[in-house]
């Protein structure tokens, strides 16, 4: 089914020259897409230069869209494929992450700050494929079924990389779930405000194939 949202209206727009079409879908976008990039690579600097990337090439393609995935699919694909160049270009420093704004001026603002530095350098000590799963369901709140749409994987394979990715998480973040690494089965338990609306757990379907998504076709 072609998207025929919103979202496909500016990019149509954009495509027919409107000068102002497609920063209105990025301003839409840009926040979420933001943290996809951060959480994967852990890094403002690589972050930002990933999205830069990756919003110039969309800029650039939004030709040949071909409106059977949701504009929002299309760009976290553009988006992630960014994040595995990047990857692959060059050492990432996962030793230093930091938070992607500045704290909230309260009492428990280091507290938080701690917490997003423990999940990010955390993250960075994952495979790539399962990094991306967790970073897309858990912390950025996609549903299981949208982040294979984006990796163009079964839905079975996300939900193992995350069931495998939360388990090599948890003895590292045992720590903010009272030294208990059971109690840290999903990321979205321990991540405070970067959770999403579906960071709960997800559960090992029994074994579905692993597969390196590699360069995921926009």
């Amino acid at each position: 089914m072609r998207d025929v949202s919103p979202d496909a209206d500016l990019l149509a727009r954009h495509v027919a020259g409107d000068p102002v079409a497609f920063g209105e879908l990025v301003h839409q976008h840009r926040d979420r897409l933001w943290a996809v990039a951060l959480r994967t690579l852990g890094h403002p600097q690589d972050a930002e230069d990933a999205l830069q990337n990756a919003l110039l090439s969309a800029f650039r393609s939004a030709g040949s869209f071909r409106g059977d995935a949701a504009v929002t699919t299309w760009l976290h694909r553009i988006v992630v494929n960014a994040c595995l160049d990047l990857v692959r270009r060059r050492s990432t420093r996962p030793t230093d992450p930091m938070p992607e704004t500045e704290p909230p001026d309260r009492r428990d603002a280091v507290a938080e700050v701690d917490t997003a530095i423990d999940v990010a350098a955390a993250l960075a000590t994952l495979p790539i494929e399962q990094r991306l799963a967790l970073v897309l369901v858990d912390v950025t709140g996609h549903s299981v079924e949208d982040a294979a749409r984006i990796l163009e994987v079964p839905a079975g394979t996300v939900k193992s990389r995350c069931a495998r990715g939360r388990a090599r998480l948890a003895p590292q973040l045992a720590h903010l779930r009272g030294g208990n690494p059971a109690a840290g089965r999903d990321v979205g338990s321990v991540t405070g405000p970067l959770t999403g609306p579906n960071g709960g757990a997800v559960t090992d379907p029994g074994g579905a194939e692993e597969v390196n998504p590699g360069h995921v076709d926009v």
